[in-house]
C-alpha cells in the first residue's frame, strides 16, 4: 500500500482493482508517485483494472493532465487494464476535468463513472 498525505493507493482483491483515492489537493512528484505505485498494482495483478475516488482533493493541473496522457495513460495500457473507474460526488464539480481526461483514457480504457465504490464493484462483478 502506498500512503501519504495526498493520497492512499491499495489493492482490492475482490474486484481485482488498483483503488486510488486522492483526499488532498497536489502537483507534481506528488501527483504522479501515487499513480506510478498504481501502475506497478496492475502489473503484479493480471487484467487489474483502476478506480480512482476522486470525492476528495482532485483538481486539473495542466502539466499533470499531459504527464498522464504521456505516460500514465500508455503504461497502463500494457498491464492488461480494461477499466477506468472514477468515484465522484454527487455534485461534481469536477465535470469538466473528468471530461477532458476521458476524451484520451477512452483511446484505451472503458472509462466509467459511479458515486460510490460499492456501484463500481456491482459493475465489475456484472
Amino acid at each position: 500500500m502506498y500512503s501519504s498525505e495526498f493520497c492512499d493507493v491499495s489493492y482490492l482483491s475482490d474486484s481485482n482493482v488498483v483503488f486510488v483515492e486522492w483526499k488532498n489537493f497536489c502537483k507534481g512528484n506528488d501527483y504522479r508517485q501515487p499513480l506510478l505505485y498504481a501502475i506497478e498494482v496492475m502489473r503484479a495483478n493480471k487484467d487489474c483494472h483502476y478506480m480512482a475516488d476522486t470525492r476528495h482533493g482532485f483538481e486539473n493541473e495542466e502539466a499533470d493532465t499531459l504527464w498522464v496522457f504521456n505516460e500514465f495513460i500508455p503504461l497502463a495500457a500494457t498491464t492488461g487494464c480494461k477499466y477506468i473507474i472514477f468515484i465522484i460526488g454527487e455534485n461534481n464539480n469536477l465535470k469538466e476535468e473528468l471530461e477532458g481526461q476521458s476524451v484520451e483514457l477512452k483511446k484505451y480504457f472503458e472509462v466509467k463513472a459511479f458515486f460510490s465504490i460499492e456501484e463500481a464493484k456491482e459493475f465489475l462483478k456484472s
